[in-house]
C-alpha cells in the first residue's frame, strides 16, 4: 500500500529551556527530526508530511533536503488536531503513518513490519510493556485479547492504570477510514485536547482489526522532553553505534567512549583508543591505529596509517602506511600521499604531500604543492597569506628544507635542492642548489649585559 508519513513536529518544548526547536536538538550529531525523517524516508511509496508550530520557520528550513509537505499547527490542540491539519493532502488509498520529531531512535525494520501488516481494513499499533508505565496511555483489551482503547493516564481509572502496555504513539491507519475518525474526533477529556488515540475505540466499533507490533527496545520509542532524557538518547545511540563498529571487526579499547556524530566506516582490524570523535563521514581503512582524544571529520584514512594521540584531522584524505601525530591538526584540502609522516604541533591546510615526505614539527605547511621524499626541518613555516590573497608554495621531489626556514609565496623549490635553515626564500630555487637567506652573524667583545635600575 501506499503510505502517507506524518512526523508531528510543533511542540513547543518549554522543558529544554532552549532558544530554538526541541527537534532540532542533536542526537548523534544529527538534529532528531532529521534522524526521523532519514528512517521515514527509507520506506517505499512514501509520501512525508511534516507537521510544525513552534519556531516552525527554523524547523522547515532545517528539513529542506527532504522535500517534505510541511503543516502548520500553529494553535496545537493535540495529536489528533495535527493529523486533522494535515487530512486534506492524505491519498485517498493506502495508510497514514503517525511519527514523532522528538522520538529519534525509531528503527527502519520497526517500521517495515509495522507497514508489512497494513490493509484497508487494519490498524496497526506499535505497543511496548512498561515495569514503569508512568505518562504513557494504556493500551485496553477485552477478554478475547482484542485491542479495544487507548485510555490517556490522566483520564484512566484505577484498574487501566494497572496495565503495563503503553501506547507510543506510532500507529498506522488505512486512509480510507482514518479521514471519518478524525472529523469525528472531540476534545472532551481532561487535557482539552484531540486525541489521535481516541481512533482506536472508533476502529473497534467499526470493526477494523487492530494488531499491535512492538519494537526491539525501549530507546527505540523513547521521546525526549528535556536534556536529561535527549542525554540518555545520546549514550543509547553511541552504545549501539559502538556495538555495530565491534561487530564489524574494530575494536574499541572501551565501547563507552567513543562518539560518532555521523557516519563511521570502518576496515578489518582498526583499533581506536579512548574519547574520539567522529563527525560527517569518516572512512577507516584496514589496520587504521587511532590514538586517544582524536578528533576526525570529513575524512579517509588508508590502510595501516597510525594516528597519534591529539590530532584533529578535517576534510581531508590521508593515504596508506601514514604516521600522524601526535598534537597534528590537518585541516580541508590536506591530501597526504602513501607513507607520508606529519609530526607533533604540526599545522596543514589545503596541502599536497607527496609520498615519503616528512613535516616531523612545529611547522605550518598551508597552500602547497608537495613532492616525494621531501624532509621539512621544524619551525618552517609556508607565508601563504599577504592580507588579501592565498598564494602557492611549489616544492618539487627530493627537496631538504632545514628548520625555522620561512617560505614566501608564491615561490618555488626544485627538485633536489637545499634550503639553509633559518632561511627566508622569496625567489625561486633551481634543482640541486643550496639556497640560504639569512642575515650574516655579528659577535661583539665584551659586551655590557642591561641590568635593572
Amino acid at each position: 500500500m501506499t503510505q502517507d508519513i506524518v512526523i508531528l513536529a510543533a511542540g513547543k518544548g518549554s522543558r529544554m529551556k532552549s532558544s530554538f526547536s526541541k527537534v532540532l536538538h542533536k542526537v548523534g550529531g544529527v538534529p532528531m527530526v532529521n534522524r526521523v525523517l532519514a528512517t521515514a524516508s527509507t520506506l517505499t511509496n512514501a509520501k512525508l508530511h511534516l507537521v510544525v508550530g513552534h519556531q516552525g520557520e527554523q524547523v522547515e528550513a532545517n528539513c529542506q533536503d527532504f522535500s517534505a509537505n510541511v503543516v502548520w499547527q500553529n494553535d496545537p490542540q493535540g495529536t489528533g488536531d495535527a493529523l486533522r491539519r494535515v487530512a486534506p493532502f492524505l491519498q485517498a488509498d493506502g495508510a497514514t503513518l503517525t511519527l514523532y520529531g522528538d522520538v529519534p531512535l525509531i528503527r527502519a525494520s520497526t517500521l517495515e513490519k509495522m507497514s508489512a501488516l497494513s490493509t484497508p481494513n487494519t490498524l496497526v499499533l506499535l505497543t511496548i510493556s512498561l515495569d514503569n508505565p508512568i505518562g504513557y496511555g494504556r493500551i485496553v483489551r477485552d477478554e478475547t485479547g482484542k485491542v479495544t482503547a487507548i485510555v490517556e493516564q490522566k483520564d484512566a481509572s484505577e484498574n487501566e492504570l494497572a496495565i503495563k502496555e503503553v501506547n507510543t504513539g506510532i500507529l498506522l491507519a488505512p486512509n480510507n477510514h482514518l479521514q471519518t475518525w478524525l472529523a469525528s474526533l472531540t476534545n472532551d477529556n481532561a487535557q482539552g485536547e484531540y486525541y489521535l488515540t481516541d481512533i482506536i475505540a472508533m476502529a473497534a466499533r467499526d470493526g477494523v482489526e487492530i494488531v499491535t507490533v512492538n519494537p526491539e527496545n525501549e530507546a527505540e520509542v523513547a521521546g525526549v522532553n528535556d536534556r536529561v532524557q535527549l542525554a540518555a538518547l545520546e549514550r543509547e545511540l553511541q552504545s549501539q553505534q559502538a556495538i555495530t563498529l565491534m561487530q564489524n571487526g574494530a575494536t574499541l579499547l572501551d565501547p563507552s567512549r567513543i562518539d560518532v556524530r555521523g557516519e563511521l566506516i570502518t576496515g578489518q582490524d582498526v583499533i581506536i583508543d579512548v574519547n574520539c570523535v567522529f563527525e560527517g563521514k569518516v572512512v577507516l581503512g584496514n589496520g587504521v591505529e587511532i590514538g586517544p582524544n582524536c578528533h576526525l571529520k570529513d575524512c579517509s584514512i588508508g590502510d595501516n596509517t597510525i594516528i597519534k594521540s591529539n590530532t584533529l584531522i578535517d576534510e581531508s584524505q590521508v593515504g596508506e602506511a601514514c604516521d600522524i601525530g601526535p598534537f597534528a591538526r590537518l585541516r580541508p584540502g590536506t591530501q597526504l600521499a602513501n607513507k607520508a609522516k606529519i609530526g607533533n604541533f604540526v599545522e596543514t591546510k589545503k596541502a599536497l604531500i607527496g609520498e615519503g615526505s616528512k613535516v616531523n614539527h612545529l611547522s605550518y605547511i598551508g597552500d602547497t604543492e608537495m613532492g616525494a621524499n621531501v624532509n621539512v626541518g621544524a619551525g618552517t613555516i609556508t607565508c601563504n597569506y599577504d592580507g588579501v590573497n592565498k598564494h602557492l608554495t611549489q616544492v618539487a621531489d627530493n627537496v631538504f628544507i632545514g628548520s625555522n626556514t620561512s617560505l614566501v609565496a608564491p615561490v618555488q623549490v626544485a627538485e633536489g635542492a637545499t634550503i639553509a635553515a633559518g632561511s627566508t626564500i622569496t625567489k625561486a630555487v633551481s634543482e640541486k642548489q643550496l639556497a640560504f637567506a639569512r642575515a650574516r652573524q655579528t659577535n661583539k667583545d665584551n659586551w655590557p649585559r642591561p641590568v635593572k635600575k
